[in-house]
């Protein structure tokens, strides 16, 4: 007799199959047969959850997108007050460690058919976080400090999808100068101490 699963655990074990054939086979080969397959139930119950492949590729992505939002929530629940220079050290930290941990989705991601793929990607996640930063560390900061910049929602939409292209597009550019190039961005304050 076949295991049966709650509606969410069946859904996230789809995904979770799906994520992985996406990373090794790519997005383009893996098909509903494939996922069934490796899920171990009949190509019917994909279409179940998944009315069709452009929604299964969805859910994977919002995967990442909201692993990221909670990171970002983490990070802003562990920073201290004020210590603008740590945050911004342990922020552009976390911002690298995701853009490596969606390997080899984000290679996926990177080729040519999945263009438009990865730009609604990219746009979903850095709206997430702009909505993330907005209700936490932008907040916070304003009650400490005056924000210096105008536009803020939008400025810190540009500064993140600039700061993908720049570390995706150029790997090897230091954490410092993405540090500096936040700082200058946002206006924010040197602190005494920091390193220039």
């Amino acid at each position: 007799m076949a295991q049966r699963f709650a509606p969410d655990e069946r859904s996230a074990e789809i995904t979770a199959a799906a994520r992985t054939l996406f990373a090794t086979r790519g997005i383009a080969k893996t098909s509903f047969t494939d996922v069934a397959r490796e899920v171990g139930v009949a190509r019917g119950l994909i279409y179940h959850y998944f009315p069709d492949k452009d929604a299964l590729v969805t859910a994977v992505l919002d995967q990442h997108v909201a692993r990221f939002v909670t990171s970002v929530q983490e990070w802003d629940g562990a920073r201290e007050p004020g210590n603008i220079n740590k945050a911004l050290v342990d922020c552009i930290s976390l911002f690298r460690s995701h853009l490596r941990s969606m390997n080899p989705m984000h290679t996926e991601l990177q080729r040519v058919e999945n263009t438009g793929l990865y730009n609604r990607f990219l746009h979903q996640a850095v709206t997430a976080i702009v909505d993330c930063l907005q209700l936490t560390t932008i907040e916070a900061y304003a009650k400490l400090h005056r924000i210096e910049i105008s536009h803020v929602r939008e400025t810190f939409y540009v500064l993140i999808y600039g700061l993908v292209g720049l570390a995706r597009n150029n790997p090897a550019v230091g954490d410092d100068v993405l540090i500096d190039i936040t700082r200058q961005v946002l206006r924010l304050p040197v602190e005494v101490g920091d390193p220039q």
